[in-house]
């Protein structure tokens, strides 16, 4: 039989995930890396840490199988990040990473080089911190003796193609989000790169993600103990791979992720830019489709900084009975009735992206009383970022998108109480899938499709995705969150001076 490979260079490790053609996962193995803040609100990466990751993981896979047994690997991973190449291929810097913030200067100075209508208009998005262009204008301008010496920009999953290959190249989804891409072309914005005097020649070859865009070379079968001449096709970033991976590639199917951060993905058969960019346009992992996306950042991690600072006891109970700390606190959740009983949480614990983007934006709780106990403070963090997610949702829709079913992953995705809030929340049928795996998992099709396993995507993903779980919302609770979801979509708008005023006298009285 042969298998199928897909590669996740992710934020905290490397992934690669095993499957067999009807979608079953044979094996998996991982590696994790370190990741460096030099400066406050820098984040690195050094990429050889990726490749020295990516060789274990595909030495650990290959215990369970021969090398010709693979067909195709898939590759996938964080998006935004910058790797700068001299012309020996050599490695200039550590990597800028997608949650690096150091770049707000050189946002504005693209907005006002660019044009922030024409902005949005090629590369679907407006230019924010996190994408990869606003980091060559920052190492242009605090590190020219690196920006000379550049010859080749390379996103981190298409650094390990180049290792894997000696390929430069990359595929449309990653690319979309340097935003020196036009989004409706799919091919490299000759406008944007000229107005930011980026060569044209340092991008690398653009490619649709199931298409071949190399072979396993005889030095990199050496070093993973894969078989020289193995196809690598192009893959995707991390969203739109984990939404292959989740079955969003057809209209009126939308994805909800509950990470660290939180995710709403929507695939759309042609180009449709939110028109004040607060959604996300991308090009999609499925050719000639595109997708938008709205993104909250402390998604899971409203929760995760609830059980850190406030959840003690919880964890304390979980450390003696071996039950996972979040499931405790969900327990203490549900005593608590759909609402909480008035108390509203407003989870911009770390600024926020959509559909404000804002990184002076705070966390707040609203509506404590002395009623309120702490089953009632974890359910609100839920509902809040529940709140968050639905912000957008109603984004989605006024695009003019129908939304007939939502598909959850990511860890929240594994409470069945969060689960009921998110369907209730959205008033909408909740699915989880059998497949749990996301980003490798969608990498790994998209080889299947890249190497005539499956004809095309949307049969890749009929033949191996199925449901596992379906929540149908409650009307009588549905009518509760819409009541208080009313109440908290103005409390950003109400708040936003305050936040203003409380960011700069924090900065004043830094040590």
């Amino acid at each position: 039989m042969s298998y199928l490979i897909g590669l996740d260079v992710g934020t905290t490790g490397c992934k690669v995930l095993l499957i067999n053609p009807a979608g079953e996962v044979i094996a998996s193995a991982t590696e994790e890396y370190p990741m460096y803040t030099p400066r406050p609100l820098w984040a690195e990466q050094n990429p050889e840490d990726w490749w020295r990751a990516a060789q274990a993981c595909f030495r650990a896979l290959l215990a369970h199988l021969r090398p010709d047994q693979i067909q195709g690997i898939g590759l996938t991973g964080q998006m935004h990040g910058l790797v700068l190449l001299d012309k020996a291929g050599q490695v200039l810097r550590p990597c800028i990473m997608w949650n690096d913030q150091r770049t707000a200067a050189q946002c504005y100075a693209m907005t006002e080089k660019v044009g922030a209508d024409r902005l949005l208009r090629i590369a679907g998005n407006p230019a924010l911190p996190g994408f990869t262009a606003p980091k060559i204008l920052w190492v242009k301008e605090h590190e020219p003796q690196v920006y000379a010496k550049t010859a080749h920009v390379l996103l981190p999953k298409d650094y390990i193609r180049y290792r894997l290959t000696g390929e430069l190249a990359t595929e449309v989804s990653d690319a979309a989000g340097t935003i020196l891409l036009d989004v409706g072309k799919r091919q490299w914005s000759e406008e944007i790169l000229r107005d930011l005097d980026v060569p044209r020649d340092w991008m690398p070859a653009v490619h649709e993600s199931p298409v071949i865009t190399g072979k396993v070379s005889k030095a990199a079968a050496t070093a993973t103990g894969l078989r020289e001449g193995t196809p690598i096709v192009g893959g995707g970033g991390d969203q739109a791979a984990g939404a292959v991976g989740s079955g969003i590639v057809k209209a009126g199917i939308v994805s909800v992720t509950v990470g660290t951060s939180g995710v709403v993905f929507a695939h759309t058969d042609n180009l449709m830019v939110e028109p004040q960019g607060r959604l996300h346009a991308f090009c999609h992992a499925v050719p000639g489709a595109w997708h938008v996306m709205g993104v909250t950042l402390a998604a899971g991690g409203s929760l995760r900084w609830f059980r850190d600072t406030l959840g003690h006891p919880e964890r304390a109970v979980a450390e003696l009975t071996g039950v996972d700390p979040y499931f405790v606190l969900m327990a203490e959740a549900a005593k608590a009735p759909a609402g909480s009983e008035g108390l509203l949480f407003l989870p911009y614990l770390s600024g926020e992206r959509t559909p404000y983007p804002d990184p002076n934006a705070k966390g707040v709780f609203c509506g404590l009383t002395v009623r309120h106990a702490k089953p009632h403070l974890v359910r609100a963090v839920m509902e809040g970022v529940t709140y968050s997610l639905r912000d957008c949702v109603e984004l989605i829709k006024g695009m003019g998108l129908s939304i007939g079913q939502v598909r959850a992953s990511g860890g929240g995705a594994r409470s069945e109480l969060w689960r009921q809030i998110l369907a209730e929340v959205f008033d909408v049928e909740l699915v989880t899938l059998t497949s749990t795996e996301g980003a490798p998992y969608g990498a790994a099709l998209l080889a299947g499709v890249g190497t005539g396993v499956y004809a095309n995507v949307p049969e890749a993903c009929e033949n191996t995705l199925h449901v596992a779980t379906l929540v149908e919302p409650d009307p009588q609770r549905a009518q509760i969150y819409e009541d208080y979801y009313q109440i908290y979509r103005q409390m950003y708008g109400t708040l936003k001076p305050r936040f203003d005023e409380i960011s700069k006298v924090v900065e004043r009285y830094a040590v």
